[in-house]
């Protein structure tokens, strides 16, 4: 017997019990909302995720074939559209999550107005826009499995049957959000409290990265600074300490390193002794070596094999790292987070080279064998530049003729039907089930897909609707193409739970009730 079923008897014992005070009570219209309503609070979804996104992680370490991906959503309706879209075209949710971005948080979501990525937006709007997210997929099961109750009691014979197994075998809209903490907005005290916010609001895995809180920046924009390792580390484990707290045991936590792209550090890490974590941070500094008559009021001094070095300080009060150790730095800070309770690592790079990111993976896999990444397919690249001038590089390299094209001006249209331009797009095609078995990447991500697919659309309706086109620059460039096909949101009454409140008003007031899906309801044109 479906749970489904098994609610009705539950709920029907439960009526007999109460006696006449509950005789208008529907024990199946009670299972209906129950199963409307599978995920009660965030700690369940949390819970229910987290072992979705354990079981993945454990396939692609069996099959590397087997990589997930998610989309950047800055709003819950976005994310329950893309999540109704991927059902719809693959009648499944299977490796496919939800990025939550802290830029997108800071550009849209921020009561400031449009900020930059560096942490000023208010850290309780990542927990809100989670909660919000799931929100809107939650809905996004109710609504679909209201339309599959009223096709039951509609159905006839082995229909009624077949729909039933429908029912039954709901996939669910609920998937899992990677979820974006930036540098942890503050002490690690202050990372734990948010964390636990965004675990309570539905949040299975929580990335969190190695700059400093109060001098964050985006990954992909100059003037990053770093912590020492064991700074970073108290934060993992906050984290961890959080999902524990919760009963979200199997939680997860990405480590990202910004250290490809930083080469400054606010603080020289302690030691104890040589060669212990704190002198490996050290040991990166660019630094001179000093006598103490050339030591000036106010240096900063550390000591190695012997001699006195001064670490080069900028005006900033920062210190430098030597030039071309930023993948040496990547891989201790991977194989140390790993070491220290991170179960995924994420590699800010500066390009999508899949030679540069799996030369690094091999590294800290000489230590950890399975480790594995979360990778950004971020739009601060230019992918067609990058991947035609990676192309012009290796026909170059082969000696074959290249004569015929400006490497600085490949992204010129011009080039768009030559060979060159097909090759490199096929690589962009393949690039992430190449870089997923190449390069160790268990998870691909677009961070601000959204954003501009927002902005791309909004630009050609204005184009069209304000300007000759007029009514139809919206018929044509948006209602005619959602009917043919067949986007939910056509029906937009129905998608923001008009149906859904028609059934409840049925539910609670029967033949009384009055509902707006009537005949001279507009929306069933459609």
């Amino acid at each position: 017997m479906s749970q489904y079923q098994d609610d009705i008897q539950a709920i029907a014992g439960l009526k007999n019990k109460n006696g006449s005070a509950w005789n208008a009570i529907s024990p199946e219209a009670a299972a209906r909302m129950r199963a409307q309503n599978r995920f009660k609070t965030g700690l369940d979804i949390a819970r229910y995720t987290a072992k979705i996104m354990r079981a993945d992680m454990a396939r692609y370490d069996a099959d590397p074939s087997q990589y997930t991906q998610s989309l950047g959503c800055w709003h819950g309706f976005i994310g329950q559209q893309k999540m109704i879209s991927v059902k719809k075209h693959f009648n499944s949710t299977d490796r496919r999550y939800l990025y939550l971005s802290g830029w997108m948080i800071a550009a849209l979501r921020s009561e400031f107005g449009p900020l930059p990525d560096q942490s000023m937006h208010e850290k309780t709007a990542v927990s809100a826009l989670i909660k919000e997210l799931y929100t809107f997929l939650r809905q996004a099961d109710a609504r679909e499995l209201g339309g599959l109750f009223r096709q039951l009691d509609a159905a006839q014979g082995d229909a009624k049957q077949a729909i039933q197994d429908k029912i039954d075998n709901h996939i669910t809209h609920v998937v899992p959000i990677i979820a974006d903490i930036d540098a942890g907005f503050g002490n690690a005290e202050a990372t734990y409290l948010l964390a636990k916010q965004m675990i309570e609001a539905g949040a299975c895995c929580i990335q969190l990265e190695n700059q400093v809180s109060d001098e964050k920046q985006c990954g992909h924009q100059d003037g990053k600074v770093t912590v020492p390792h064991e700074d970073f580390l108290a934060k993992i484990r906050a984290v961890r300490y959080a999902f524990l707290e919760l009963g979200v045991d199997d939680g997860v936590i990405v480590a990202r390193t910004d250290s490809l792209g930083a080469g400054l550090t606010k603080q020289i890490a302690f030691t104890r002794e040589p060669g212990d974590l704190g002198d490996q941070y050290n040991a990166f500094l660019d630094c001179e070596e000093v006598t103490a008559d050339s030591v000036s009021s106010g240096d900063v001094l550390i000591k190695r094999d012997g001699k006195l070095l001064r670490p080069k300080r900028l005006p900033s009060n920062l210190f430098q790292f030597r030039s071309g150790t930023g993948e040496e730095r990547c891989v201790l800070d991977c194989i140390t987070s790993l070491q220290n309770g991170a179960d995924l690592l994420w590699i800010e790079t500066e390009k999508p080279h899949i030679g540069q990111i799996g030369g690094m993976v091999k590294e800290i896999r000489k230590v950890i064998p399975n480790a594995k990444l979360v990778y950004n397919n971020s739009p601060s690249f230019n992918w067609t530049l990058n991947f035609r001038q990676q192309t012009y590089d290796r026909m170059k390299n082969e000696g074959q003729d290249v004569s015929a094209y400006d490497r600085a001006a490949l992204m010129n249209a011009e080039y768009d039907a030559t060979p060159l331009a097909a090759e490199a797009d096929e690589k962009i095609r393949t690039f992430q089930a190449d870089a997923a078995r190449e390069a160790g990447i268990f998870h691909h991500l677009i961070t601000l897909p959204t954003y501009h697919t927002a902005a791309l659309s909004t630009d050609n309706l204005a184009k069209e609707y304000f300007g000759e086109q007029g009514m139809l620059g919206y018929v044509a460039g948006v209602q005619r193409k959602e009917i043919r096909q067949g986007i939910a949101c056509v029906k937009h009454q129905n998608m923001s739970g008009s149906d859904i409140g028609d059934d409840h008003k049925e539910y609670f007031s029967g033949e009384s009730a009055l509902k707006a899906a009537g005949k001279d309801n507009t929306m069933n044109q459609f």
